[in-house]
């Protein structure tokens, strides 16, 4: 049983998902990428904190 040729509509339809798939690829790139550059650093460090300090005790 043969398929029927894709309408128009379908056509626009799936160039449109394209574009935006590529845009939300390209984003989720940045994002990575970004990530990987800020972990990487040499002097990459985690905070250290005082006890007690930023868990609402006073002083």
């Amino acid at each position: 049983m043969p398929f029927r040729a894709p309408h128009e509509m379908h056509k626009r339809r799936f160039s449109r998902n394209l574009g935006l798939g590529l845009v939300l690829a390209a984003f989720v790139a940045l994002v990575f990428g970004l990530t990987i550059a800020k972990v990487s650093q040499d002097d990459f460090t985690v905070p250290q904190t005082e006890k007690g300090a930023g868990y609402g005790e006073d002083g």
